[in-house]
């Protein structure tokens, strides 16, 4: 499905998210705990933090979410599982 934007699409989209709230979306998977969310209608990204809140995707944060998704990723691929 294609879709297209207006020049009024930012100011409409972010009236209906002040309006309404964000109607946020899973993005990408970190790990099981950490996720990050993109609101369907304004484009806002946010993160889980550590005390699992919401906050704002900021390059620091992304930089901190990638490299804990590189840890996450090595440290399962070295898990073997026991076979009984």
């Amino acid at each position: 499905m294609k879709t297209t934007t207006t020049h009024h699409g930012n100011k409409f989209s972010s009236f209906f998210c002040n309006l309404f709230g964000h109607h946020y979306v899973v993005s990408k998977k970190v790990t099981q705990h950490i996720k990050e969310y993109k609101c369907l209608h304004c484009q806002k990204e946010v993160t889980t933090d550590a005390s699992g809140r919401l906050s704002a995707l900021t390059p620091q944060m992304q930089d901190i979410n990638s490299t804990l998704e590189d840890m996450y990723r090595k440290r399962r691929s070295r898990q073997v599982p026991q076979v009984a």
